[in-house]
């Protein structure tokens, strides 16, 4: 764990602040990144695992009756 999260929330996280600093050119576009760790940090003091978990279901979510028409697991078109 890196700053109270796993370390792939911490990557993505990392990710998230770079990305927003290179589109708005400005330290204040790393506020939302420590707003995103605050929540990841909370939610990994009730369930170290969390991240584990939401890919896990993001991996197994059950395929529906269009997948094969666009290619994708999508609800609506």
């Amino acid at each position: 764990m890196v700053a109270g999260v796993t370390y792939p929330f911490f990557v993505l996280n990392g990710i998230v602040a770079a990305e927003l600093f290179l589109i708005f050119k400005s330290l204040f576009a790393l506020l939302p990144a420590l707003l995103i760790h605050a929540l990841g940090y909370a939610a990994h003091l009730r369930d170290p695992h969390v991240m584990a978990l939401w890919m896990t279901r993001l991996r197994r979510v059950p395929r529906i009756p269009n997948r094969k028409l666009w290619g994708a697991n999508v609800y609506r078109p």
